[in-house]
């Protein structure tokens, strides 16, 4: 619990949020990447492709986007957890706190359907 009554300490809180949620879409944006990277070489290479990259591709990038949907969602938790230990003086007047984690809310849907549409095959 913050016995500081000072804004900052939410605000820092919120930055880290924040800084997690780039990270979460960095994650997933180089999991897919790394996913269609097969379809890159075959088109450039098609005989220098090995059988069985793309396999590969394919379950390394699902796991990069899946990490990706799991550091949105936990550090969401976390962040929700440090908003109920300050107390109403750290937080200005009329201002929203928990909109970080309805964007990171976002990102781990959309993250979570890009699973599933990659791994059902709706590209």
């Amino acid at each position: 619990m913050s016995d500081l009554k000072d804004p900052r300490v939410l605000f820092a809180a919120e930055r880290t949020l924040l800084a997690w949620n780039r990270t979460s879409l960095a994650l997933i944006a180089f999991g897919f990447l790394i996913e269609r990277s097969a379809l890159f070489l075959d088109a450039v290479s098609p005989q220098a492709v090995k059988h069985g990259t793309d396999v590969m591709t394919f379950w390394i990038g699902l796991a990069f986007i899946a990490v990706g949907v799991f550091a949105a969602v936990y550090s969401s938790r976390q962040y929700s957890h440090v908003l109920n230990t300050l107390q109403a003086a750290e937080f200005p007047d009329n201002y929203a706190p928990r909109w970080g984690v309805g964007v990171n809310g976002i990102v781990a849907l959309l993250g979570s359907m890009l699973i599933l549409s990659l791994f059902l095959g709706l590209d």
